[in-house]
C-alpha cells in the first residue's frame, strides 16, 4: 500500500474535522469527493506532511510520518499541488518549478531536464521565460501542477487541479492523470464528478470526516437509482451514497 491511515483523528480548536477515518491507497489514479466542509483539504494536508495529525496512524510509502527521521526520505518522494499556492511574481515558470525541484532534493545536474520535461507534460514549456505574474488563472494552475511532478513522484496529491482550466485543459489532464497512475498513487480532491469518471480508477467519498464509500466509479454510479439528484448515473450514486450516510448517523 501507498498510503495507509487508521483511526485519523485532526481537529482545529474544537472544531473537530476528521475522527476514525480510515483510509489505503495502491498505485494508480485515486478520486477523493465530498461535499464543502468533509475534510478533504485537511486530509490532504496531512498527507502532504503539511499538518500534523492529533491522532491516529499514517504511513506513506512504507514509512510513518510520526517519525521524522522519515520525513525527508518521504518529502524527496512527493509531490502536491495544494488549493492555493504562493509564488514570487517575478519568478519564470522555469525558476518557479526549478524551486521546487531544489526543494524536494533533485541533483542539480538532473534538474534542468527534469524541469522541462514537467512543463511539456502540461503544456507549458513554450511559456517557460514567462514571468508567474503574467500568466493567466489556468496557466498559474497548469505551473502548480509541474512543480508537482517534477521530481517523478511515487505519491502525488492534488487539491482541486483542473480549477481554473478549460475543458479541453481539463481533457488533456484527465490524459496526463492516466499517465502518472501507471506507476504512482495520484489523490486528486475535486468537486468535479465527471472528472474522477473519466480519469480515477478508484473513488473514496468523505462526509463529515468519515469515509463513507470506497470503491470503482462504475460502483458509485450503482448506488444511485432515477429518484436521486444528479444529471449523470455517477452524481446520481454520490447523492445516494451521501443521504444514505447521513440518515444512518441520524439514527
Amino acid at each position: 500500500m501507498t498510503v495507509v491511515v487508521e483511526g485519523l483523528r485532526v481537529g482545529y480548536g474544537k472544531r473537530v474535522v476528521h475522527d476514525g477515518l480510515e483510509l489505503a491507497l495502491t498505485p494508480g489514479v485515486h478520486g477523493l469527493l465530498g461535499p464543502n466542509g468533509a475534510g478533504k483539504t485537511t486530509l490532504m494536508r496531512v498527507l502532504a506532511t503539511v499538518t500534523r495529525p492529533d491522532g491516529g496512524r499514517v504511513r506513506l510509502l512504507g514509512q510513518d510520518i510520526a517519525d521524522r527521521a522519515a520525513l525527508r526520505k518521504i518529502r524527496r518522494q512527493l509531490g502536491y499541488l495544494p488549493q492555493t499556492f504562493g509564488f514570487y511574481p517575478r519568478f519564470t515558470v522555469r525558476e518557479f518549478v526549478e524551486y521546487f525541484a531544489w526543494l524536494r532534493e533533485l541533483p542539480p545536474e538532473e534538474i534542468p531536464l527534469a524541469v522541462d520535461r514537467a512543463l511539456a507534460r502540461v503544456g507549458l514549456l513554450e511559456r517557460a521565460d514567462d514571468r508567474m505574474k503574467h500568466l493567466s488563472g489556468g496557466m498559474l494552475r497548469r505551473a502548480g501542477i509541474a512543480q508537482a511532478i517534477v521530481n517523478d513522484p511515487r505519491l502525488i496529491l492534488l487539491d482541486e487541479p483542473t480549477a481554473g482550466l478549460d475543458p479541453e485543459q481539463r481533457v488533456e489532464f484527465r490524459a496526463l492523470l492516466r499517465e502518472l497512475g501507471v506507476d504512482a498513487c495520484v489523490l486528486v480532491s475535486t468537486h468535479l464528478v465527471e472528472d474522477v469518471a473519466a480519469a480515477c480508477t478508484q473513488v473514496s467519498l468523505v462526509d463529515g470526516g468519515r469515509l463513507v464509500f470506497a470503491g470503482t466509479p462504475q460502483e458509485l454510479a450503482a448506488a444511485g437509482g432515477d429518484n436521486d439528484s444528479g444529471d449523470s448515473a455517477i452524481e446520481r450514486g454520490y447523492t445516494a451514497v451521501l443521504r444514505g450516510a447521513r440518515a444512518a448517523v441520524t439514527r
